[in-house]
């Protein structure tokens, strides 16, 4: 029984890692479903130079996910 419940909490874990993950896109309009924890990158070019805006959803309430904005270090493919 235990064994079940083991690969069971391993596929819990590896479903909402997943979901977590952070995509591209575009404009902000175009990220509409946001769950809690999720990271999704914006180009919008309101970021400085070298930078993309991150929207996170930071925080449940009543009226559903709060949204955070920050900008971060845009990491592109590395160089030698």
């Amino acid at each position: 029984m235990t064994h079940i419940r083991t690969m069971f909490v391993c596929a819990l874990f590896v479903a909402t890692s997943t979901l977590a993950h952070a995509g591209t896109v575009g404009r902000e309009q175009d990220v509409v479903d946001l769950r809690l924890g999720q990271r999704v990158m914006v180009d919008d070019g309101t970021c400085p130079a070298g930078q993309i805006k991150e929207v996170r959803g930071a925080k449940m309430t009543d009226s559903g996910v709060t949204r955070t904005r920050t900008c971060v270090p845009r990491f592109g493919p590395k160089s030698k």
